[in-house]
């Protein structure tokens, strides 16, 4: 099976919101490339909140580019095997967190933001990675700064996607 294809899977089985899921779909049924970087109409892209439950805090970056505190995520890439992989690689990469696992129960929600040309959007397929007991993050260079903060900390300093994708994974927990 190809990513491509385990994307459809994945989506055609999300239960979280109806529009958001066609949407995906239908971008990828018009755009066989929709998973990459490349396609200039937007393309799935797959994230991770780390999280410890044990702590009720979750792990944030300073996102590089935006400057803006974020859930750790990123592109698929052609190792990539499943979207729930390519969302524990980029957990792991920009965490620096060795034994992260993903939350079972597939994604927690989907995120559609536009990006700057030459592409336009960014359909985020967002997880939750529970962070082994005792994890000590380390800052990769897609990185200004990676920080945990509580739970009720998060509304200071995220914007409403992730305050969503927090209140979607503490639902799940």
């Amino acid at each position: 099976m190809s990513l491509y294809d385990d994307a459809v899977r994945v989506l055609e089985e999300y239960d979280g919101g109806e529009e958001l899921r066609r949407t995906y779909l239908d971008h990828l049924a018009n755009h066989p490339d929709g998973m990459w970087k490349a396609c200039g109409a937007g393309h799935l892209t797959a994230s991770a909140l780390v999280v410890d439950p044990a702590r009720e805090r979750v792990l944030l970056t300073l996102h590089r580019k935006l400057g803006r505190w974020l859930q750790m995520g990123g592109h698929c890439e052609p190792g990539d095997a499943t979207l729930a992989d390519a969302a524990l690689r980029e957990a792991t990469e920009e965490s620096g967190i060795p034994g992260l696992t993903l939350l079972p129960g597939g994604p927690v929600t989907l995120d559609r933001h536009a990006i700057p040309a030459p592409c336009h959007w960014h359909l985020d397929v967002q997880y939750a990675a529970l962070a082994p007991p005792g994890a000590a993050p380390a800052i990769s260079d897609e990185s200004l700064d990676l920080r945990w903060f509580g739970y009720e900390e998060v509304a200071s300093v995220a914007d409403a996607s992730v305050l969503h994708l927090l209140e979607r994974t503490r639902a799940r927990l």
